[in-house]
């Protein structure tokens, strides 16, 4: 297991637009690798998800999965997927407001995301995907793939709602619990 540190706002790799994956490349070790250290570097975080800049390698690669995560109660289980190369497609005007954090940024707050896309990327072992997602899974690839344009989630939230984890678990947490819990078992996801 390899746990790589999770760079900090400030860092210029954060803002820097990653770099495509050579299909050709995805098979080898360097790739593999760094894929193997995204999975280990979100799981030990607890994160729902990373984008390889985040830990300092620019290139188009990221990774989801929220399966019992402590962060997260009320996000709907996603599978371990690894997508490289990812591209998204906003599939209709439906949004919803969340109250999101980073792993990259010690603060949260609320943004507006679509609700319905459609997520074309390669896997690890070099299969393509096409499929629709949906809610706070929707969400999720949203802002990884952010990370991977070099955008961070302080440039889509509203300045009025940004607080640390701390005053948002003792102000705001119950309220969007309750509100977004509701949202998720309307859409399924």
């Amino acid at each position: 297991m390899t746990v790589r540190r999770i760079l900090p706002i400030g860092h210029p790799v954060l803002r820097t637009k990653a770099t495509p994956v050579p299909r050709s490349d995805i098979s080898k070790p360097r790739v593999q690798g760094l894929i193997d250290d995204l999975i280990d570097t979100m799981r030990h975080a607890n994160g729902a998800g990373i984008a390889a800049n985040q830990i300092g390698e620019p290139v188009r690669i990221l990774t989801v999965e929220v399966n019992d995560n402590p962060r997260y109660p009320y996000k709907p289980p996603v599978p371990l997927t690894v997508a490289i190369n990812p591209e998204l497609e906003t599939l209709d005007g439906e949004t919803v407001v969340i109250n999101e954090g980073c792993l990259s940024v010690p603060l949260r707050g609320e943004l507006v995301r679509s609700v319905n896309l459609r997520v074309r990327y390669t896997d690890r072992e070099g299969s393509d995907h096409d499929r629709i997602v949906r809610g706070l899974t929707a969400g999720t690839w949203q802002h990884e793939c952010d990370h991977l344009d070099g955008i961070l989630v302080v440039d889509r939230i509203d300045p009025k709602t940004l607080s640390t984890w701390e005053q948002f678990k003792v102000h705001h947490q119950d309220a969007f619990v309750e509100r977004i819990t509701r949202f998720v078992a309307e859409i399924g996801s």
